[in-house]
């Protein structure tokens, strides 16, 4: 049998507001997330093998840790009996950094339990699929469908179905942020924004005017992010610049790929050490 090959594309969070926490120590969050083209390259296959293999390449597989969004996945669905004893073969090249803000491994699981229903491998209800998601990961859930999305108060998700067509210059410094330590750190909560968006009207000039309540933090705690956040405003008055997630990516937004490759330029002229990616919303 072939491998079939799935791509696990990354997300940015063009905004993202914390709203609160709930008794469950978890926060309320509101965002508008956007699907780019950079993915990591998942190969999938059945095997006669008595366990699941996982293995993972790329520039970023060396420090994925044993147990990880895959390996928890194929184990709740295991354990729910849901693959019917069958067994998989998977391999996974990484070319989405650890600890970015990029959602990495948690659209790694959302890509294989998307491939895992359109196969008629597993069936899930809703709630199923939903309790599936939350269980390994809090962003899994927004992968599933890989489509951009204003996620408002109480987890209201609306699609946008248009193609934004933003340039995302994407720059990683050579560390990375714990999202538990940054969400520790939260100490102000923000009032719900984007409730009364409607998907039409989410374009490059309204995105510009919104926030991620995270940045603060975490330029705060590495100073090193703030440095970068600077230098990258500085670059391009007509784009505008934000983290993604808890970090550490600082991500820059704009209208024209000439735009982006300049700025592509002269950060990687500066910050020789780190990541950097161009690329383009899905």
């Amino acid at each position: 049998m072939r491998f079939e090959k799935i791509k696990s594309h990354a997300k940015v969070n063009l905004s993202l507001n914390v709203l609160g926490k709930r008794k469950s120590k978890l926060h309320d969050l509101e965002s508008l997330v956007a699907f780019v083209d950079l993915h990591d390259q998942i190969f999938i296959k059945r095997t006669n093998n008595k366990n699941h293999i996982v293995k993972f390449s790329g520039d970023f597989s060396n420090k994925v840790p044993k147990i990880n969004t895959v390996s928890n996945l194929l184990n709740i669905l295991d354990k729910k009996k849901k693959l019917k004893n069958n067994k998989y073969s998977i391999l996974i090249k990484k070319n989405i950094p650890q600890k970015s803000g990029l959602g990495g491994g948690s659209m790694n699981a959302a890509s294989l339990i998307n491939y895992f229903e359109k196969k008629n491998k597993i069936n899930l209800t809703l709630k199923e699929r939903y309790d599936l998601c939350s269980k390994i990961g809090s962003d899994v859930i927004l992968g599933i469908d890989q489509k951009n999305l204003i996620i408002s108060y109480k987890k209201k998700t609306t699609k946008i179905k248009k193609n934004l067509k933003i340039f995302t210059l994407m720059v990683k410094p050579n560390f990375g942020c714990s999202t538990k330590s940054i969400f520790k750190r939260v100490r102000h909560y923000s009032k719900p924004q984007l409730s009364k968006i409607r998907s039409k009207n989410v374009d490059f000039n309204l995105m510009s005017k919104l926030k991620n309540d995270l940045e603060i933090i975490s330029t705060k705690k590495y100073p090193r992010l703030q440095k970068l956040r600077d230098y990258f405003l500085n670059i391009d008055k007509n784009s505008y610049v934000r983290m993604t997630g808890s970090g550490s990516t600082i991500v820059g937004y704009f209208k024209s790929k000439k735009a982006a490759l300049n700025a592509k330029k002269l950060l990687r002229k500066n910050y020789k050490n780190y990541w950097c990616n161009l690329s383009k919303t899905i």
